[in-house]
């Protein structure tokens, strides 16, 4: 077959779909979901229904961070509760396949806001309802009875800040391409610091505008939260905190360029504070702790983009220049645990 994507074998997967897949009614075809900066997405259709399939990057050098289980199972528990995901529909563990294990969503239609020219086809308020209804979906998320739902054991909330500090400080000496004495300084700050933790709930743990899909007619409705590899059960103040890092223009080389989350048309790192104070009922207390943990975790996963680049490991466009965002994260969250504000 021609015009496979990289990272999939169509035949084997026609294969597994006629197995597994019942509603598929003919040949499946696949096209790169543009986007993604870690696990690979894939659209896939038969002419009739369509598919979103994820597979782990070809060179994962954080192998914790691309557990497709886990994804999956999340996705799953979710669905029935009022946060938006896509309905699942498989789960392939047999690398035979792909060579990778796999997981199989519904493709849900809408609108993915991932640049500024994306935002300008908005006029009006709708950014900010957008944005707003964004963060609404996030206190919906953190609110949801996670045991209840069959997570009682995704994570461990207890130390979970702790671990986060551990964990991507273990990443950075595992995909590090060079020294830079700021991320050495901000872990320990970090390690120093840190806080009791606010709560315990689901979090997403890359949760940003373009990791959602928004109805088409009306952006301030989310449709389905996409991207669930790095969700835990943790403190939801970090899933809070890592979003606000997401409006500095310091991240714009991570995604990519003219990234939609840095807008000037969005609200502010406050007033969405402020909204998810609000909605959700959490007091905010240590913000500028959760802001630098975020920081830091955006600067080494820009930098393990940065190492799987230089490897030619990297499916798609837009991963070259990540590298050159890592000093600048990594200066932003020394700068956050000063209690400097935030883009």
């Amino acid at each position: 077959m021609t015009g496979v994507p990289e990272g999939l074998h169509l035949a084997a997967l026609q294969r597994y779909f006629d197995a597994h897949v019942p509603e598929a009614v003919g040949p499946i075809t696949a096209e790169l979901l543009h986007g993604g900066r870690s696990n690979l997405t894939y659209r896939l259709t038969d002419g009739h229904s369509a598919w979103v399939l994820r597979r782990p990057p070809l060179g994962g050098l954080t192998p914790s961070a691309h557990d497709m289980a886990r994804e999956y199972r999340v996705v799953g528990a979710l669905r029935g509760t009022a946060v938006p995901v896509a309905p699942t529909v498989a789960l392939c563990e047999d690398t035979s396949v792909i060579g990778s294990p796999f997981s199989l969503v519904e493709y849900v239609p809408g609108e993915v806001v991932r640049s500024r020219e994306d935002l300008a086809r908005h006029g009006g308020d709708e950014p900010a309802r957008c944005a707003y209804g964004l963060v609404d979906v996030l206190a919906t998320l953190h609110a949801v009875p996670y045991a209840e739902v069959g997570l009682a054991g995704f994570g461990r909330p207890e130390g979970f800040l702790g671990r986060q500090i551990r964990r991507w400080y273990d990443q950075w000496r595992r995909v590090a391409t060079r020294e830079l004495r700021d991320i050495d300084v901000l872990h320990a700050k970090l390690d120093e610091a840190v806080p009791a933790e606010s709560g315990a709930s689901i979090v997403h743990g890359d949760f940003r505008i373009d990791n959602a899909i928004f109805d088409a007619r009306d952006l301030g409705t989310v449709r389905a939260l996409v991207d669930w590899e790095m969700a835990t059960l943790g403190d939801p103040l970090a899933d809070l905190a890592l979003h606000l890092v997401y409006r500095d223009p310091a991240i714009e080389p991570v995604l990519g360029g003219s990234a939609a989350a840095v807008s000037e048309r969005l609200p502010s790192t406050e007033a969405l504070a402020e909204r998810y104070a609000r909605v959700s009922g959490r007091y905010l207390g240590r913000l500028e702790f959760y802001l630098a943990l975020g920081y830091f975790k955006i600067a080494v996963i820009a930098e393990g983009i940065h190492a799987r680049h230089a490897r030619g490991l990297t499916v798609g466009q837009g991963f070259e220049t990540a590298g050159a965002a890592v000093p600048r994260l990594a200066a932003g969250g020394l700068r956050a645990m000063t209690g400097r504000e935030v883009g």
